[in-house]
């Protein structure tokens, strides 16, 4: 095992003293006040007293006129009936700010424009005095605070006991919104779409996986296509073992089992050795590999090695599987043909882009799913760039041998407009990587669930990650982790300035959000929309080991009604929730299809048993474990070097207008770069492209941070 260098030590050290062994932060910064361009009270309060009825202006919502506080005249029409039997118009509150203004007897003027977060604070900007509270991006909120145009939370936190008790409870929470760390200052409230639980996962139809490997005796097919020009080589081992912990078949616990190469040899060896192959001939030799790798675990249900909760495949395994289902088309859809991997929406570079988080899932390289940018920590506390890292552009080179093998959607690779909704639709698609629910819904509102078509997550591969503790370790880990999301909610100093009512209403706003009455409100709107029992209690359900409200009955079906069972749009547009704050994933959950409820199962008691691995909200011992804060508090010097190469954000844009060289590199190779790819890539973006100059800022304002949590 690496020994840890003298920071590392230094920083487990203060990490005791501050009470970071578990999921304490520690003792927080005191901050003395930030200078603002606004005469303000800077005695803080004993309490959160304010005159019942203070009026709070918020110009906050989402991204959108229909995520906003009131109902927009599109969603309301003539007059909406929800399931709470209230009949709302253009213009009105929705329930959820309904109840906000009952539970801290506050009176909301919505002033929200419908802006997204960065337009929305822009708009407002020189009219400050006009609203209380604003939504905005975190970089833009944090350079109004320090302008002295919004206020400084922190000053308040001791009369702020939820939201104080959020951020001793997940540090990376406090330094992803501390916007100076010289008096540690934060400007804005953290935002979570979901807490310490997974994002993106792979998504698979196992009942197509099913049709291919599982029962007794040798597949057949009728009709099948051949397999030929194969590029994609070997990642894993050809000889040896490699162990691996999975979750019992039935959840109960962790078992080790074995990749037995010496017994079967490498799939992808084997197949390529092979020359030309039928489609049905791929799946025998798939089988009979499977059965001799893992000395008949799977047993008939072969399946399991990819979509069971007792599942270990990795990146070979898979390759094998896609050639195995664009060889049979005629046997899994009765078409011509079959597309491997897609994304959500093909010709969209913000969703393209997940076909790269998928490589770096696959291949163990970090960074390509970094909560900011392409950042990650070593072990030493050492920032990388993933744009920089040979292994990152390995991963793509990778991919693009898939491409070349036809495993990867025609249309992703041709940029072409194609939605994985019409893929599923059309019984055309096998494979993408992306969120569960909102993917797994198409199984109640696209798919043919009478065949038995079942879309469902896949537990993340086993990869070999170099987390710097081992040579190889080979291992499930996944870098898709919620945190704070690059967006929240602040308070207007110039809207709240000699108004200790206003100000007080705000913060009292703010730190409700984080009660455990806030959260639910924040996630499942008011209690008419959740299940109760006689006396008035919820009814609840064991959701990752925490009891959560029931849904009720006549919102599941509103769900389904409005919102093609989509929560988020539903929660957003109709109820007014899961708009900043905080966003409990149990009212997600419940609205998945069954299907979408076994997949998320599956990865619940894997994370729970530590079988998949994730970065933590916290400051891990071994910093390569740790979430990257999605923002750091750079000075105005800082930025100005950083906007001298443009070129580093155009090109790798994970924007839907924008464009993307990691994106281009599946698609195309990275050949125009000349011979020794990974190095030649990594480097051009090094000393071409400013990457040196880039993360040298970003290590330092890494460095402020750390110092000022500690």
């Amino acid at each position: 095992m690496k020994r840890y260098s003298p920071f590392i030590a230094l920083l487990t050290a203060v990490s005791l003293l501050c009470g970071c062994s578990g999921k304490t932060g520690g003792n927080l910064p005191q901050p003395s006040a930030v200078p603002t361009d606004y005469e303000m009270e800077t005695t803080i309060p004993e309490e959160l007293n304010y005159a019942k009825g203070t009026v709070l202006r918020m110009a906050t919502g989402y991204n959108s006129p229909q995520t906003g506080l009131s109902f927009d005249a599109e969603t309301a029409g003539g007059g909406i009936t929800l399931a709470d039997g209230v009949t709302y118009h253009a213009g009105e509150l929705k329930p959820t700010w309904v109840e906000v203004e009952k539970r801290l007897n506050i009176i909301i003027e919505d002033k929200y424009q419908g802006n997204s977060a960065g337009k929305e604070l822009a708009y407002w900007s020189e009219r400050m005095d006009e609203i209380d509270l604003v939504s905005g991006s975190a970089d833009s909120l944090t350079k109004a605070g320090e302008a002295g145009k919004l206020v400084n939370i922190a000053e308040y936190l001791e009369i702020m006991p939820n939201l104080r008790a959020y951020l001793e409870d997940n540090p990376i929470a406090r330094m992803a919104i501390t916007g100076n760390t010289d008096i540690g200052a934060f400007y804005l409230a953290p935002y979570f779409d979901g807490i310490d639980d997974i994002e993106r996962v792979p998504l698979m139809r196992a009942d197509w996986v099913e049709k291919l490997l599982d029962g007794r005796g040798r597949f057949y097919a009728p009709e099948c296509k051949p397999i030929s020009d194969l590029f994609y080589w070997p990642y894993m081992p050809t000889s040896g073992e490699v162990c691996v912990d999975v979750v019992k078949p039935d959840g109960s616990g962790v078992e080790t089992i074995v990749k037995n190469y010496d017994a079967s040899g490498n799939i992808i060896a084997k197949m390529n050795a092979a020359g030309q192959l039928s489609g049905v001939s791929a799946v025998n030799m798939l089988r009979d590999y499977i059965d001799k790798a893992y000395g008949g675990y799977y047993g008939e249900k072969r399946s399991d090695l990819f979509v069971g909760q007792s599942a270990a495949w990795d990146a070979d395994e898979l390759v094998a599987l896609l050639r195995c289902i664009v060889a049979n088309p005629q046997t899994l859809n009765g078409t011509d043909s079959v597309q491997g991997i897609f994304t959500r929406e093909d010709g969209n570079n913000q969703r393209r882009c997940d076909m790269f988080r998928l490589a770096g899932q696959l291949f163990g390289a970090r960074g390509l799913e970094s909560k900011q940018e392409y950042l990650y920590l070593d072990a030493d506390g050492k920032l990388h760039d993933a744009r920089q890292e040979p292994d990152a552009y390995r991963a793509l080179e990778r991919m693009h041998d898939m491409a070349r093998e036809g495993l990867i959607s025609e249309f992703f690779l041709s940029g072409e407009e194609m939605t994985s909704e019409q893929l599923l639709e059309n019984d055309a698609g096998f494979m993408q990587y992306d969120f569960n629910q909102t993917q797994t819904v198409y199984n109640q509102t696209k798919l043919q669930t009478d065949k038995g078509e079942r879309y469902m997550a896949a537990l993340p591969p086993v990869a070999c990650w170099h987390d710097e503790t081992d040579a190889d370790q080979y291992m499930r880990f996944t870098e898709s982790w919620r945190s704070v999301k690059p967006t929240g909610w602040a308070i207007s100093a110039a809207g709240v300035a000699d108004e200790p009512d206003k100000l007080c209403a705000a913060l009292a706003l703010i730190d409700y959000a984080y009660s455990d009455e806030g959260v639910i409100l924040m996630s499942y709107g008011p209690d008419a929309f959740i299940k109760t029992n006689d006396d008035g209690s919820y009814q609840t359900f064991s959701f990752n080991g925490t009891q959560m409200p029931e849904i009720a009955e006549a919102a599941y079906a509103e769900l389904w009604e409005k919102a093609e069972g989509n929560y988020t749009n539903y929660a957003r547009c109709y109820l007014g929730s899961t708009l900043a704050f905080l966003k409990s994933q149990a009212f997600e959950y419940q609205c998945m299809s069954e299907v979408g409820k076994e997949g998320a199962d599956h990865l619940s008691a894997a994370i729970s048993l530590g079988v998949i691995r994730h970065p933590e909200l916290d400051i891990a011992q071994n910093l390569w474990y740790t979430v990257v804060p999605t923002v750091f508090p750079v000075t105005s010097r800082e930025m100005d070097l950083l906007s001298i190469y443009p070129e580093l954000e155009e090109s790798y844009s994970q924007n839907k207008g924008g464009s993307n060289l990691l994106v281009d590199a599946i698609v195309n190779g990275s050949g125009i770069l000349g011979t020794n790819v990974a190095e030649r890539a990594s480097a051009k973006v090094r000393e071409e492209m400013g990457g040196e100059e880039y993360l040298q800022i970003k290590q330092n304002a890494w460095k402020r941070l750390l110092t000022c949590y500690s």
